[in-house]
């Protein structure tokens, strides 16, 4: 049976009140098979438009490879053929795990770097007039600028893999983390400071949650910078790893391995995206609201 208002029972304060949470869940319910649909119909337009023109030769296949050869690639380089396991003895997947594990190795570390260099920075002015130049001068810094240096000093093993995307997550989640505690309301410290609050207690209790949704927006920004910079970390030994089955493809003009790598990573760039948004909505549920 619906529920009306009327006018008496709102002078009353009997009227019920519309959940905002539960209309908010229901525009959540709604946009997921729309968001889906509009996600396939794009894919499918795009995927045509190639066929297209990979059908009309306007290039050379060498150049724009059909479809049809990326997927029979995807099956090459998943399977064993001929005696070759995968693509160079590794399975597309295993390429591909070996690159999210350098990633998601060297994003934590930039995480557990970049946020208290973050909380330096953005909670004491003199940290932050010493150190925010270098933070800038990191920041601004293409990967392969020191990537060589990198490789001179630690060899080229893991490690400067591993390094390379430390440093270039790190300066995203230190500037955002510095930004939002610069940004924390004085009224919020203040009254913490009239209630006895010790500057560790300040930090903890006050500024880390006033600041996290930014902060997670910086992390995740900065995982997005360590997933573009691994084919860059993956460009010397780097293979297993997709960005060294790109590299290694490319010498060959193997164009239909590149694009299939170019996929890979892109729908696993997507995916991780996604899930890190997640956990930013479940970790901060106010934001927005408050």
């Amino acid at each position: 049976m619906a529920v009306t208002d009327t006018p008496a029972a709102a002078e009353a304060g009997t009227a019920p009140v519309r959940s905002d949470a539960a209309a908010d869940g229901r525009r959540r319910r709604l946009a997921v098979p729309w968001r889906a649909l509009t996600v396939l119909a794009s894919a499918a337009f795009f995927v045509g438009v190639w066929w297209l023109v990979a059908a009309l030769k306007i290039w050379d296949p060498v150049f724009v490879p059909a479809p049809s050869a990326v997927w029979h690639q995807l099956i090459r380089t998943s399977t064993t053929h001929d005696g070759v396991r995968g693509y160079n003895g590794h399975f597309l997947y295993e390429h591909l795990l070996i690159s999210l594990r350098r990633i998601l190795l060297g994003s934590a570390l930039g995480v557990v770097i970049g946020v208290p260099f973050g909380l330096l920075v953005g909670g004491v002015r003199v940290a932050r007039w010493a150190l925010e130049p270098w933070l800038t001068f990191l920041r601004q810094l293409p990967p392969l600028a020191y990537f060589s240096l990198l490789i001179i000093w630690l060899g080229i093993d893991e490690s400067p893999k591993v390094w390379l995307l430390v440093i270039a997550a790190m300066p995203p989640v230190a500037v955002a983390t510095a930004a939002a505690v610069g940004g924390v309301h004085r009224d919020f410290l203040n009254g913490a400071r009239s209630l006895g609050a010790t500057r560790l207690q300040l930090t903890w209790h006050v500024v880390l949650p006033a600041s996290l949704p930014e902060i997670l927006t910086g992390i995740r920004l900065g995982v997005g910078v360590a997933y573009t910079s691994v084919v860059a970390a993956e460009t010397v030994n780097g293979i297993p790893g997709i960005g060294g089955m790109i590299r290694d493809a490319q010498r060959y003009n193997q164009t239909d391995v590149v694009i299939l790598g170019i996929i890979v990573l892109g729908l696993s760039g997507i995916v991780l995206d996604t899930a890190l948004s997640q956990i930013q909505r479940w970790a901060t549920p106010w934001r927005g609201r408050a």
